[in-house]
């Protein structure tokens, strides 16, 4: 089964009339039980749950302008992006999935407030902000749950960024993959907070997507993963439910941890880390030692994730003068878990 005839189940027959433009806003979102290994590589479907945290008002905003031609412009960030890149020739067969061959072309506005491809998780929220924008331009009005499974099929991620705060990817087990998708939690957590330490902005070598698939085919230690996966996911929802920080910093440290050591052992070594990785992690070990209760989380990529809560704010700033501090619950409604 493919993407646009899951799609097309969904919409309408024929596209409907776009809006002058729409614009929609995704944070991104940080992994505390990672994703890892697909098992429908076509639909994104995962082979484990996940659960992540939102990043607040860091994240992608899109807008979507219809306009005269055969083909869309995109541009990121203020800058024309060229047509045959791949950055915009996933975007253009993303809305082909919304839209028939007939339909009025778009220009894509796309502004990401974190590092694009940086293992920062830039795609996430921009597909979810597009799924947003494409759902409003055409008066779609899909249920967020299925705005979250169709954002899925163009980055996994982005299923969470649909939603704010603690968020839920449900692994689903229907072919189609429409019961794989997000669900937000109740739970709010003031204090929490996330330091982003960004020690590089260049673009990874190998992408999330295949390196995913070099360790499911070449790691033998994969074999375990998706049992660890689950039983954290348990573990981390229990200390959200409790506000037991350390359970959560220790799960997602260790989980995070657990999903490296698949890559490097894959064949060839799949590794994210730079020297800054391992020197900030030790200093992070460093600081538990004496007495800080602050973890630490990776996605695919080089990039640290401080995790701790806003009483031991003061001492990160001055360990990490460059942290970028994120408070995902300043500003959060709570929302119904559907």
């Amino acid at each position: 089964m493919d993407k646009s005839q899951v799609i097309k189940r969904f919409l309408p027959a024929n596209t409907p009339t776009p809006d002058d433009q729409a614009e929609a806003f995704a944070a991104s979102n940080i992994a505390l039980c990672k994703y890892w290994g697909k098992r429908d590589r076509e639909l994104n479907l995962p082979i484990n749950p996940s659960l992540s945290v939102s990043l607040a008002d860091l994240g992608t905003r899109t807008r979507l302008t219809p306009i005269e031609g055969k083909k869309d412009k995109i541009r990121l960030n203020g800058k024309v992006v060229n047509g045959s890149s791949s950055f915009a020739t996933k975007i253009v067969e993303f809305l082909d999935l919304f839209r028939s061959s007939k339909a009025a072309r778009l220009q894509v506005d796309t502004h990401n407030s974190i590092p694009t491809a940086a293992g920062l998780a830039s795609s996430a929220s921009g597909f979810a902000a597009l799924t947003k924008a494409i759902n409003q331009l055409y008066g779609f009005d899909l249920d967020p749950a299925i705005q979250s499974a169709f954002a899925r099929m163009g980055s996994g991620s982005a299923s969470r960024s649909i939603f704010d705060g603690f968020v839920e990817w449900q692994m689903g087990v229907r072919e189609d993959g429409m019961d794989s998708h997000a669900v937000p939690f109740e739970e709010s957590w003031p204090e929490f907070r996330i330091g982003l330490l960004t020690l590089t902005e260049a673009e990874k070598t190998v992408g999330s997507r295949s390196g995913m698939q070099r360790t499911l085919e070449t790691a033998h230690l994969y074999q375990s993963w998706p049992l660890q996966a689950c039983a954290d996911l348990e573990k981390l929802k229990q200390a959200i439910r409790d506000r037991n920080f350390e359970i959560l910093g220790q799960t997602a440290e260790q989980n995070a941890l657990s999903m490296h050591a698949t890559m490097i052992a894959s064949w060839p070594p799949l590794l994210y880390w730079q020297p800054e990785s391992v020197a900030t992690m030790q200093r992070i070990w460093q600081l538990r030692e004496s007495g800080v209760c602050v973890y630490f989380t990776m996605d695919a990529g080089p990039n640290i994730k401080v995790l701790f809560e806003a009483g031991q704010q003061a001492v990160i700033e001055q360990t990490f003068p460059q942290v970028k501090v994120v408070s995902p619950f300043a500003c959060q409604t709570p929302v119904a878990s559907g």
